[in-house]
């Protein structure tokens, strides 16, 4: 593992990376992360870093990782199937996710389906709350989700292999070697998940009386990765990150007569990124090649199906320049060329150039500020000019005081521009300004993290009927959305007994400001809360989550709603002490069999189990 195990309790005491404190006896092992902005320009937000340890606790898909470990709030159109997110009151288009430093969202849709992604292919998973569209431009407003392949330069050869078999005769596997010395890092991934998902619904039959079950509900994510890392020297480094993923799955039913679909979507990312280290200068040069596509199939007893495919490519120059020992600067020019096609847009090519600066104070060790701005440029839409300032001052070891103050936006995609019929070539950004205070108290083995936001989305894109009863996407609404988020950890040694505890709770307002309707599917409360317990080769957990009620409507109607449910896990493993580690493992799912869904007609399974083998050598 990249992380060392000292590490993995640290996303209960942080919402903001921290350097470690360097112990002048022991050199501590090399290693580069991935994407260097996330840590250098987010000391005013909140960054919620989970290691390797948490991602091997939780389910594989990286939606169950996240919804049990972050304020984020999911919407699943059944176990396995279409996920897609709400951070901060915000859409699902509107959360980024970004892969080693590039911003992977859809260019059909502008959005990232999480039930597609394995958080195990990822060494660490961060989760970025608030803007950060300067960085990371279209779609980043409501936060960020990074997935990182850091690279390690020691001498180590290690492979992880972890095997997963649970009810509905679900199937994990995930297997990782890491091959380093001081010169070359290897890392060479493969996983696979799949499921015939046949559960049984909770409490609900057919009119005839028999028991409802998830028809249509399989599916198959596979994964491979390959990643190479080489060190010129102290100063200059080359690294080439390659992953490739194919998702085969049906679409569970909403009824018994419905026809049965199918749908299959997969991508390739290949990204080449240059270090180099000149005293005050610095630099970083990453070019990508990504392709994404699909195929569904309405019927999938047929061979007919729609389609649509993305070529992008994209070369981002980073320049860095101390000018100061206290003052650091990073000027960045970034260029995407997108090439689309598919049976619902046709045949079309976007060019987007961007420029930012970049600007990093730290005014003492206590008192550190930043500011970044960005205008991209292209024939598609108008850009705004983006922003961002934020201020980070320890106060004391207790206490430390965080602001930030952000422009954000999102691109129309190419559905929106390019939908045949109902496409508007005409569209403006959705274009956001956020606030955020937040409050880190630190306190022995005790940490709490309060956080305030306000955000206002103009021109908001929305598909409504035109003429003809086609519908088409418009800059509609103006949305306000605003709240806050709390993280709570805690960890605790009694002899030979490690404690630890985290929990996090999110109240959302998120509202049409002309209606003062809240948003649909944005629930006003989530919780999520976890405890473990270890000792000697024995490890115990326990996870809890809660999503208050969700409207369905946007005009709120009380009887068009989702329940709110509280749903929870347990799981308890031994480390037979075999090889480097040999662990066996149960977890019992929903452990009091509650009937629940995220989404209307499509509920989630009950009690379910799945064992787990992990093996280090």
């Amino acid at each position: 593992m990249t992380l060392k195990k000292r590490f993995a309790f640290c996303f209960l005491f942080l919402c903001q990376i921290l350097l470690a404190q360097q112990d002048s006896i022991l050199n501590l092992k090399e290693v580069i992360v991935a994407d260097k902005n996330l840590k250098k320009y987010s000391n005013s937000q909140s960054v919620l870093k989970l290691s390797d340890s948490v991602i091997n606790k939780n389910a594989a898909l990286l939606t169950n990782l996240l919804n049990f470990n972050s304020s984020i709030y999911f919407k699943e159109y059944g176990r396995g199937m279409l996920s897609t997110v709400s951070f901060r009151g915000t859409t699902s288009s509107q959360t980024a996710v970004i892969w080693n430093g590039i911003n992977i969202n859809s260019q059909m849709n502008g959005s990232t389906d999480f039930n597609t992604i394995s958080g195990s292919d990822y060494n660490s998973v961060s989760v970025k709350a608030g803007g950060g569209s300067v960085i990371y431009g279209s779609g980043a407003v409501g936060g960020t989700v990074h997935l990182n392949n850091d690279m390690s330069f020691y001498n180590r050869f290690e492979n992880n292999l972890k095997l997963d078999y649970g009810s509905f005769n679900t199937i994990g596997i995930n297997y990782k070697t890491n091959i380093s010395n001081e010169k070359w890092s290897t890392q060479i991934g493969f996983s696979k998940n799949s499921s015939t998902n046949d559960y049984k619904y909770l409490n609900r039959y057919t009119w005839r009386g028999e028991q409802r079950w998830n028809q249509n509900g399989q599916y198959d994510v596979i994964t491979m990765s390959a990643n190479l890392g080489y060190k010129f020297d102290t100063k200059n480094s080359l690294k080439l990150y390659s992953q490739t993923s194919n998702t085969d799955r049906n679409t569970s039913l909403v009824s018994e007569n419905e026809t049965k679909s199918k749908y299959i979507n997969g991508f390739n990312r290949n990204l080449l990124e240059y270090n180099g280290d000149f005293g005050k200068l610095t630099t970083n040069f990453k070019t990508a090649y990504i392709f994404e596509n699909y195929q569904y199939f309405a019927d999938n007893t047929r061979k007919d199906f729609t389609y649509g495919k993305t070529e992008s490519l994209i070369t981002k120059v980073d320049l860095g320049y101390r000018l100061f020992k206290s003052v650091e600067i990073n000027g960045i020019l970034d260029y995407n060329r997108t090439k689309g096609y598919g049976s619902g847009f046709g045949s079309h090519v976007r060019e987007i150039s961007s420029a930012s600066l970049l600007i990093k104070q730290d005014v003492s060790k206590d008192w550190k500020n930043e500011f970044g701005i960005r205008k991209e440029f292209t024939d598609n839409y108008k850009s705004p000019i983006l922003f961002s300032l934020g201020s980070s001052y320890q106060f004391s070891k207790l206490y430390n005081l965080k602001f930030n103050f952000s422009r954000n936006f999102r691109i129309p995609t190419y559905n929106d521009l390019y939908w045949e019929e109902g496409g508007n070539p005409d569209l403006k950004p959705e274009n956001s300004y956020q606030t955020e205070i937040g409050n880190v108290f630190t306190f022995k083995n005790l940490s709490l993290t309060q956080t305030f936001y306000y955000i206002k989305i103009n021109d908001l894109l929305q598909w409504v009927p035109g003429q003809n009863g086609i519908w088409s996407p418009q800059n509609t609404n103006k949305v306000r959305s605003y709240g806050t988020e709390t993280i709570l950890g805690w960890k605790k040694q009694f002899d030979k007994n490690y404690f630890a505890a985290n929990a996090t709770y999110a109240y959302t307002i998120s509202e049409n400001i002309d209606t003062k309707k809240q948003l649909f599917f944005v629930p006003f409360h989530k919780i999520t809360g976890a405890i473990s317990y270890s000792r000697n080769n024995i490890s115990a957990n326990y996870q809890i989550l809660y999503n208050g009620f969700v409207y369905t409507r946007a005009d709120n109607d009380p009887n068009e709603i989702i329940d709110a449910y509280l749903i929870s896990n347990i799981g308890i493993d031994y480390d037979f002490k075999f090889l480097d580690s040999f662990k066996l493992g149960i977890q019992v799912l929903n452990l009091f069999n509650q009937e629940y869904e995220s989404l209307e007609d499509r509920p989630m399974p009950g009690r379910n189990f799945n064992m787990y083998l992990t093996l280090k050598f």
